[in-house]
């Protein structure tokens, strides 16, 4: 490959096992369709950067992997609602386009680029409404006045993940010790992942 940044280097062998190969597969094609791509890391994630444009960025996270193209109408169909870029969860190599597809796509966004096109956005879905907080969160909240304050400024997503987490707790001693320690981040005016917000 040419321009490689090491930095994707070590984000690949930091991926999950099953993230490696959709990675480096995606990386390899990428390279060969457009010989001239020159790699970066933004938004603590691998970008395609062609002519100083953005190209095209990749993720990966627990579960599943992502591609988006920045000329989002290379890919027929536009995006898919389900993950971030165009392509949906990706689990596995076999749930991306072939190589030859995804080639012709990497070239087709480099002409998008050399003609001076932007990239289109594509609209962002409705937002989803505020959730609605359990019984036992909506009572811990209640003995616990700064909580409650904390809880209420915070937007629909914080909201949110403070609900999936307790009520996604599979034991009743594990949503427990949920419920506890999401009141006392609350306390502190702690969002529920507080510990990644400054990475």
């Amino acid at each position: 490959m040419a321009s490689t940044d090491p930095r994707i280097d070590a984000y690949i062998a930091k991926s999950a096992d099953f993230a490696r190969p959709i990675l480096t597969h995606v990386r390899d094609i990428v390279h060969k369709a457009c010989p001239e791509v020159e790699e970066t890391i933004k938004w603590g994630m691998p970008h395609f950067m062609y002519g100083g444009r953005n190209l095209a960025h990749l993720a990966a996270f627990k579960a599943h992997c992502a591609l988006g193209f920045w000329h989002g109408e290379v890919v027929e169909g536009g995006a898919n609602a389900s993950a971030m870029g165009q392509f949906g969860r990706i689990e596995a190599i076999k749930d991306l386009p072939s190589k030859a597809e995804l080639a012709k796509m990497v070239r087709k966004s480099v002409a998008l680029i050399d003609a001076g096109e932007p990239a289109k956005r594509v609209p962002k879905a409705a937002p989803k409404p505020p959730p609605e907080a359990p019984v036992d969160l909506l009572a811990a909240l209640e003995r616990s006045p700064t909580a409650r304050k904390t809880y209420e400024a915070f937007s629909p997503t914080n909201q949110r993940e403070y609900v999936e987490w307790i009520t996604e707790a599979k034991r009743p001693e594990t949503r427990g010790k949920r419920l506890l320690q999401a009141v006392a981040w609350m306390e502190e005016g702690k969002a529920r992942h507080w510990k990644y917000q400054n990475c």
